[in-house]
């Protein structure tokens, strides 16, 4: 099958040619052209007016300024010894819906390793989403022109298994966003025989708080509260960083709580708007959650539906079925985070942490030979992208080493 701008609703750049992309000679990790391209683009991203009103357009384009990149390279290099790595040619990218942005870190992911790469988008209708191709577009139409082999960005319908086919066929790396099914579908599409997979499949997230640090701290609790909010409420809960199980440390707990919820819901009251739909939402998740756990569940006490809170006497090893959007926690007690360990499953991606001992932190997955929790992060930062996620190594796994003895 031969792509062409009229089997997509949308493509970027729009006079593409697939031969070009297919036949793009793969960089090495980090090159410096790749990262002048990367810091053209993040100074167009800045310098729009509309870009402003999207926060999540504005870190990433900060997250791709040179600076930060020759930061990245510089801990790359520190890996890898002089090693020579190139990239292995094409990556397909499917990115998930429900994050707008998530795609531009997947690109960046694979052309940073040396690929080509063909990005298909969300078809929901996001405006950084175009906005971020529509600078893209502007680039390689100047100074950037040579690059235009390296980068297709396309939306089309999900049905279209003869374009996921295509684009299976002759991709060196294939990346995967998105929950189990989307997965599996995907697989569907045969990949060439020396090809691998990277797959981020639906994930569990949790944050531990220590109770008695909020107290003794009480005049930083507007920045906790800050930082909370935007791991949480940003996305609705839907990105799999977003902590869903609040587990309280410390003496204070009761005290510690108090502060938290109350500077929480009123910062959200001031941020957030409550769809009906999610309301409805979060109601019907506790009425399942209260009917399959009983007394184990039981939710704490508020004056509206804006923030749902529910407290667990225990952890059951399901816990992470029992979750909801926009504003859904369940909350455990607990005397020492080896109590957390039973319910940790392959499910767990990130642990947020406020003012816990890091050698607690380390402590606590080594010692309990954990199967899941690939990212440890203080509240805050759960959102903040990596080369290394979800424990793959995104340029190792889409660059091959070149042996020279």
């Amino acid at each position: 099958m031969q792509l062409s701008s009229n089997d997509f609703s949308y493509c970027i750049p729009s006079d593409f040619n697939l031969d070009e992309i297919v036949k793009a000679k793969p960089f090495v990790p980090f090159a410096e052209r790749v990262i002048e391209f990367l810091d053209a683009w993040s100074k167009e991203i800045l310098k729009d007016k509309e870009a402003r009103f999207y926060p999540d357009a504005v870190t990433f384009a900060f997250w791709i300024r040179k600076g930060n990149i020759l930061e990245m390279k510089k801990a790359y290099d520190e890996r890898n010894h002089g090693l020579l790595r190139l990239g292995k040619g094409v990556t397909f990218h499917i990115a998930p819906g429900n994050v707008p942005i998530n795609f531009a870190y997947t690109f960046v992911a694979g052309l940073i390793s040396g690929n080509a790469s063909i990005v298909r988008i969300s078809s929901k209708p996001f405006r950084q989403v175009n906005l971020l191709c529509e600078k893209i577009q502007s680039l390689l139409a100047g100074e950037f022109a040579d690059l235009k082999p390296y980068m297709l960005f396309v939306q089309y319908d999900r049905g279209r298994k003869d374009i996921t086919d295509c684009c299976s066929s002759f991709a060196d790396t294939r990346v995967i966003w998105g929950g189990d099914n989307t997965i599996n579908e995907i697989r569907k599409s045969p990949l060439p025989p020396r090809s691998n997979e990277i797959c981020f499949a639906d994930r569990y997230s949790i944050a531990i708080i220590n109770a008695d640090e909020v107290v003794r701290n009480e005049k930083d609790l507007s920045v906790l509260v800050r930082d909370f909010y935007n791991d949480t409420f940003l996305f609705d809960q839907n990105a799999c960083t977003t902590p869903h199980l609040i587990a309280w440390l410390g003496r204070e707990r009761e005290k510690g709580k108090d502060l938290f919820w109350n500077a929480v819901h009123a910062y959200t009251e001031k941020n957030y708007n409550l769809a009906p739909v999610t309301a409805v939402d979060k109601l019907t998740s506790f009425c399942k959650e209260g009917m399959e756990l009983g007394a184990e569940a039981v939710r704490e006490d508020s004056s509206d539906n804006l923030i749902v809170r529910v407290k667990l006497s225990s952890l059951s090893e399901d816990i992470e079925e029992y979750r909801s959007i926009g504003g859904y926690f369940n909350e455990i007690d607990i005397a020492s985070l080896d109590e957390i360990a039973p319910a940790v499953t392959r499910k767990f991606q990130t642990l947020s942490y406020y003012r816990v001992n890091k050698k607690e932190l380390v402590d606590f997955i080594k010692n309990n030979r954990l199967v899941g929790i690939d990212r440890v992060v203080p509240v805050g930062k759960t959102l903040d992208f990596n080369l290394i996620w979800d424990g793959n190594d995104f340029v190792s796994q889409m660059s091959r080493e070149v042996s020279i003895l």
